[in-house]
């Protein structure tokens, strides 16, 4: 890394948390979490704020929000980014527009524990931009907007805006348009996790960290601490889901990577604008995503080295030099104002993709076996609607969040080495090749090479 611990977030806030004390043995509970990221640990919450008496034991490898819940962009978007037919197998389109409100009232939902809590995680309500920077990424927003139209989406707030009311906004090179929403928030993850985790452990929780789970099953989780003996076990392991046991096919174990600027001086930021420190995204293929910090820095993301060979994550959040070099690119090239900006932190971290890269929630009551994830990189938000539903899965699975399209929605395995490795590299080198040629041609229409990338993972 440049400098950080594990992301810039936790230097932000004077570096890693002291580690709570491992599992001392063979216990009980009512209900065992693996995982004290963002989804355990709003599982949690939920659990005990429904019902105190509950015995909750969360388990975590490392400590609470050693993962992506600590290491993401910062963006609490309750948008939805999924294949919607992939749902509609398990409901009607009127349960998915359900799925979607509920999505995007997780953004006032967080906002609103965080308030009613004590949680300071430097939130402020902002604007989502996604620009186009060529005739072909113009061409996708705005068929982003027909396509939630032909859905039934409400879009009273998205819209598409020209490239001058773009660029009052934020100055990007090559501007084209962008798609506007609202309803979103800047966070700053570090704090968000940190905070969650403090308040579950006051209502009654117990949290053991440095402990690793090896096997989940039904009733039963075994580490290198010793066993736990639950009947109702949920696994929240996102991205590291594949460090476990039989569940090595899972969920694919994607990397991203983040870099954070330097304080920019007051006249870059006469330049740039970005006044009211929107969420940022572009519409290529190889995507990236940004926000401007409370301090004003800019924190960038990108897919970076995109997985390791067998679904081996990262080491602590180190980074390669040419994932940097790349995320200093793509900075530059939107940004050019930032040319001679420094770069004071960089880091990468793991999300969780499915073989049909949807989120999902379930709970099968014949084995107590539960689970949550497989956000594809928007899970700030989408963590909370999934630690609300798991908790009424076990304790109220009548209620409407557990007839929603996404609940039980299970797909097949990835494939076995080395078919993962060369589909996901394949699909990279194929997006990032179509940019450049949609970037050359200025052509309206997607590059070939993009569906052939989406044809070859399923994307």
């Amino acid at each position: 890394m440049i400098n950080g611990d594990v992301s810039f977030w936790y230097a932000d806030i004077g570096g890693l948390p002291k580690q709570r004390a491992p599992l001392a043995g063979n216990t009980t509970a009512d209900i065992c979490i693996v995982g004290a990221g963002y989804t355990g640990l709003w599982a949690a919450y939920y659990l005990k704020r429904n019902d105190p008496s509950l015995d909750v034991l969360v388990i975590e490898k490392e400590f609470a929000g050693f993962g992506a819940s600590g290491r993401n962009g910062g963006w609490l978007a309750g948008e939805f980014t999924w294949n919607r037919e992939n749902y509609l197998r398990n409901g009607s389109k009127a349960a998915l527009l359900e799925f979607e409100s509920a999505l995007n009232g997780s953004v006032d939902e967080v906002i609103n524990v965080a308030e009613r809590e004590g949680i300071d995680a430097d939130i402020l309500r902002v604007d989502l931009l996604d620009v186009a920077c060529s005739s072909g990424q113009l061409a996708r927003l705005e068929q982003r907007i027909k396509t939630d139209q032909s859905y039934g989406t409400p879009v009273d707030a998205a819209r598409m805006i020209d490239a001058k009311e773009t660029a009052a906004r934020i100055d990007i090179a090559n501007l084209q348009g962008a798609h506007l929403s609202s309803g979103v928030a800047r966070v700053q993850p570090a704090k968000l996790v940190q905070g969650l985790a403090r308040v579950v452990e006051q209502m009654g929780v117990r949290i053991v960290e440095g402990t690793t789970v090896t096997k989940i099953s039904s009733k039963n989780v075994t580490t290198n601490k010793g066993h736990v003996s639950a009947p109702i076990i949920l696994r929240a392991t996102e991205g590291f889901t594949a460090g476990l046991d039989s569940q090595k096919r899972e969920i694919l174990p994607l990397n991203s990577a983040i870099l954070v600027t330097e304080p920019l001086d007051q006249a870059t930021w006469d330049t740039i604008g970005w006044q009211g420190h929107e969420l940022l995204s572009d519409a290529s293929h190889g995507y990236c995503y940004a926000q401007r910090t409370r301090e004003g820095r800019i924190a960038m993301g990108g897919r970076g080295v995109p997985y390791r060979f067998g679904s081996k994550t990262d080491d602590g959040g180190e980074t390669q030099s040419e994932t940097i070099r790349q995320l200093r690119e793509m900075l530059t090239r939107i940004l050019p104002q930032t040319a001679n900006v420094e770069i004071d932190h960089a880091w990468c971290g793991v999300m969780g993709v499915p073989r049909d890269w949807c989120a999902s929630v379930g709970l099968d009551t014949d084995t107590g076996l539960g689970w949550g994830g497989g956000y594809v990189g928007i899970g700030v938000a989408t963590s909370n609607l999934a630690g609300r539903t798991l908790a009424d899965l076990v304790l109220n699975p009548d209620s409407a969040l557990c007839q929603l399209p996404w609940v039980n929605h299970k797909v097949r395995k990835w494939e076995p080495e080395p078919v993962r490795w060369l589909s996901v590299h394949g699909m990279y080198h194929l997006y990032h090749a179509a940019d450049a040629r949609e970037r050359a041609s200025q052509s309206s229409k997607t590059s070939r090479l993009a569906k052939v990338a989406d044809w070859l993972t399923g994307h």
